[in-house]
């Protein structure tokens, strides 16, 4: 059965009698009929319940054919239905200001009724093939969305799996990666960054210390100070992150990358492993320093004691021989700062002090 049969046609037209003809004719076909006296009621019907064709008069009072086609055309409700302007203005340039204004066909009065069943006949049709090709573009849409989530809940396993091996290394490096999550992305939303960004070094973050995986315990866990040759040791946990991370087409990961092997770099040029001054650092590689430095200032370390966030504040913006305010990215250091408040309230809500939840509840879901 021809499933335009079932179409709804609004005929528009100030005079009842023509209206009356072009609905008996359509009915007679097998279509639906509504009808409006005029461009206005026309407009109001059509945004509240589409049809799927729209036979509109153009000599009408107050708003004439060409208006209302524009003015359908211009809503989204309505600029997929399509249009025959009829009118019994036969000169060349009535039929060219309709066309331009969005209809797509054209009827001149008086109806010839075969001319009429072509013409609807034939933009139904259309209007059924657009239909369906707006269905399908959706669905594909939404397949093309929900393999988009697959692939994001993939990297994010693989990134809770990594951060769980730094927790079995270290439970008190499981609490820091929980707050660096947090305080990287605080510090990236004052930074502007977009939105996807954010996303992105939340869960790429946690990743910064994973060389410490391949660094010896006797040295990790050292109560003291390290001797310049166990240092020189530790320093390489920059290098082995980044090596374990390498290679990698998933940007959480290729960010993770970037900041395993850069989060030690200075500003000033002062740092390791390569000793990278200014913008040749990398930007998430920038925002993760300082939140490493506040953490690790704000944390129990086996050569210092915890200090408070007033301390930690202090220290980051005077300096105090270990930390001073030129190793820091200055419009990041900036911004932390404005955002203070909020890094001592989640180093409050993450304290080692108080019960560990597991990395998938601390990490939030991604979409």
């Amino acid at each position: 059965m021809d499933k335009n049969k079932s179409a709804t046609i609004l005929v528009v037209d100030d005079e009842e009698r023509n209206v009356k003809l072009l609905e008996t004719l359509l009915q007679a076909d097998g279509y639906i009929t509504m009808s409006a006296s005029s461009g206005r009621d026309a407009l109001a019907q059509a945004s509240a319940n589409p049809p799927d064709l729209i036979l509109l008069d153009i000599m009408m009072p107050d708003l004439d054919g060409f208006d209302t086609t524009v003015l359908l055309k211009a809503d989204p409700r309505t600029q997929a239905v399509p249009i025959i302007v009829i009118t019994s203005l036969d000169d060349r340039q009535s039929k060219l200001r309709a066309l331009e204004a969005g209809a797509e066909e054209f009827l001149s009065k008086p109806i010839d009724r075969a001319d009429l069943k072509v013409r609807v006949r034939n933009l139904l049709r259309l209007k059924e093939y657009a239909d369906f090709l707006a269905n399908h573009n959706s669905i594909l849409e939404k397949q093309v969305q929900q393999r988009t989530v697959q692939l994001k809940d993939a990297h994010g396993e693989t990134i809770l799996t990594l951060v769980r091996a730094a927790e079995h290394k270290d439970e008190e490096t499981g609490h820091h990666v929980r707050r660096i999550s947090h305080y990287c992305h605080e510090l990236a939303s004052a930074l502007k960054m977009t939105a996807e960004f954010q996303e992105i070094i939340f869960l790429a973050s946690p990743m910064h210390d994973i060389g410490k995986i391949g660094i010896p315990d006797h040295i990790l866990f050292k109560p003291g100070p390290l001797n310049e040759s166990e240092w020189k040791i530790m320093r390489t946990h920059s290098e082995l992150g980044a090596s374990i991370l390498s290679n990698s087409t998933s940007p959480y990961t290729q960010m993770g990358c970037d900041i395993a092997l850069n989060h030690h770099e200075r500003w000033d040029g002062s740092g390791y492993p390569n000793g990278l001054k200014g913008e040749a650092i990398p930007v998430p590689a920038r925002i993760m320093q300082i939140c490493d430095v506040y953490d690790a200032l704000r944390s129990q370390r086996p050569y210092k004691p915890a200090y408070d966030h007033a301390r930690a504040m202090h220290i980051i913006r005077q300096g105090d021989g270990r930390v001073r305010p030129e190793h820091f990215d200055p419009d990041v250091l900036a911004c932390f700062l404005q955002k203070a408040d909020r890094f001592a309230a989640i180093y409050e809500q993450h304290d080692e002090a108080k019960p560990t939840p597991c990395v998938a509840q601390v990490l939030p879901p991604v979409s």
